[in-house]
């Protein structure tokens, strides 16, 4: 492709942060930028929320990058940022959400395990961003990126009871949404 930068290895690209060269800097950031950004769409609202947390998270990226063990994969050390920055970013905003999500503790069941077969990623994306911030975030920290309930607690300041509830309760309105979804598919097909 004309005009595409060259981008060099990544113990190169690195190598270059670490010197704090900003043409490095630019070049690690184009490299993932995508990978970035689907991590953090699904832990905000909205696109700008997600460049917002993108942006904070490269710089984090940039400012510890000493911290990183270059004998371990790089991807799996950057998610862990984003997914640390987009939780600092809800703890921050927490005041301009609703509080009583976090604290119920009651246990519901979900049974649809496999009801997201056949939908497109944008669609379920638009589907979690429908959640509230913290079922939102409990449900992406459990259910896609592999946190336990107790790593969930500690990171939010929750009981791990809490963090159950909010897990069960983003599984049932996810449930409750496919469903009307596929209602509403079959609704149009009968007519």
């Amino acid at each position: 492709m004309a005009g595409s930068p060259i981008i060099p290895p990544l113990p190169d690209l690195l190598a270059g942060c670490l010197r704090q060269n900003r043409r490095s800097q630019e070049l690690l950031y184009r490299q993932f930028y995508g990978y970035a950004m689907s991590v953090c769409l699904r832990y905000t609202q909205t696109r700008e929320e997600a460049v917002e947390v993108l942006n904070d998270g490269f710089l984090k990226v940039f400012t510890r990058l000493n911290q990183y063990n270059a004998e371990q994969p790089f991807k799996p050390w950057l998610r862990r940022i984003l997914i640390n920055t987009a939780t600092d970013h809800y703890r921050q905003t927490v005041q301009y959400h609703s509080q009583h999500d976090l604290i119920a503790a009651e246990h519901i069941s979900s049974s649809d395990a496999d009801a997201v077969s056949g939908l497109s990623h944008e669609y379920l994306l638009s589907v979690v961003q429908t959640l509230t911030p913290a079922y939102r975030l409990v449900f992406n920290l459990y259910a896609i990126d592999g946190f336990s309930h107790d790593e969930i607690a500690g990171q939010l300041g929750i009981s791990v009871g809490a963090s159950k509830s909010n897990l069960a309760r983003a599984r049932e309105k996810l449930r409750l949404i496919l469903q009307k979804k596929t209602n509403d598919e079959y609704a149009r097909v009968a007519r």
